[in-house]
């Protein structure tokens, strides 16, 4: 199948791409390089440099490539930034989809693909979210995510398309080949490690929360399982009626910092450098999510779900690559 895939030189991007190359895909990548890193585009797909707001650019792309079907990736993900500018949120993760959209109308593609995010649950009731939980985003990254799937619901039901958002928490590890490198860094596991390489010692933000060792509890998964949910999505698009189906990906369970901590110790065979300071503000104190939907509809399972194997894949990645991808 021919596949174009937004975002396709980002992180989670990167190893989706290198996934469906894996299985006999044609893909075409359409990225900014704004975030994304031109050396994480795999060997074998083409990358073409724009944005989804350039809508002659992207139906003139989904025409001369005879694309059939989108793995959208491109967002900004970035909360802190939401909250300060959430004019680029919905300029880019909003309207920018919503181009992508009419471009595939335009054209006459009716499948696609969305990598959601759980933040569009915000700070959920229940410590187990399941698909059924109220969506209340508690910041604009998640608020639109959410807006975004409320336009694909509406083009299912105007437009046929047919589509499926995966909502999932963390994402964690690396293939061998692609990894995680943002400036700045946000997330835990990676921010561990730098530690580990020399970097700045990690907070431990809050270690008096109701859980068995006192840190948050959150749920990961590995960002190659990621990328086999992508796959058995744009599978199920093939014969789902129009609309959108949703899934929650994630491990069922979750690791607490310490639990990340330690594992990340473990991985580099020395202490880390961190630091206890306070809660962070609205942090709940577990947060994971339910897979059985995925498990059903999709026919998919997390098998790599330890902390083990994302931790170690992520530090074998940085050492080799010690300065993340080369155009930085």
């Amino acid at each position: 199948m021919r596949v174009l895939v937004t975002g396709g030189a980002g992180y989670v991007g990167s190893v989706s791409v290198e996934g469906l190359l894996r299985a006999g895909h044609t893909v075409t990548v359409l990225d900014t390089l704004v975030t994304g890193h031109r050396a994480a585009v795999a060997p074998g797909a083409e990358l073409v440099v724009g944005t989804l707001s350039d809508a002659s650019l992207v139906a003139g792309l989904l025409r001369s490539k005879g694309i059939e079907a989108v793995v959208h990736c491109g967002a900004r993900s970035l909360v802190g930034e939401s909250i300060a500018n959430p004019a680029l949120y919905y300029r880019e993760n909003v309207a920018g989809g919503v181009a992508l959209l009419e471009a595939l109308r335009e054209v006459g593609v009716d499948r696609l693909v969305f990598s959601s995010s759980a933040a569009v649950y915000g700070a959920p009731d229940s410590a187990a979210v399941d698909e059924t939980a109220v969506l209340r985003p508690i910041n604009p990254y998640g608020e639109t995510k959410r807006a975004f799937e409320g336009a694909l619901t509406w083009y299912g039901r105007g437009h046929g398309l047919r589509a499926v958002a995966l909502r999932y928490f963390n994402v964690a590890g690396a293939s061998q080949a692609f990894g995680e490198h943002h400036q700045p860094e946000t997330h835990l596991i990676p921010n561990v490690l730098a530690g580990a390489a020399g970097g700045t010692p990690v907070t431990i933000m809050g270690t008096d929360y109701p859980t068995p060792d006192g840190t948050p509890v959150r749920d990961y998964i590995h960002v190659e399982d990621l990328s086999d949910a992508h796959l058995a999505a744009l599978e199920l698009t093939a014969a789902a009626p129009p609309g959108l189906e949703v899934c929650n990906l994630g491990s069922g369970s979750g690791f607490s910092v310490w639990e990340v901590l330690r594992a990340a110790q473990e991985a580099v065979g020395a202490p880390i450098p961190h630091e206890v300071g306070a809660r962070r503000a609205g942090d709940p104190p577990v947060l994971v999510a339910t897979n059985d939907r995925a498990r059903d509809v999709l026919g998919w399972t997390p098998r790599r779900g330890t902390l083990q194997e994302m931790i170690g894949s992520a530090w074998r990645w940085r050492q080799a690559h010690p300065q993340g991808y080369a155009e930085g």
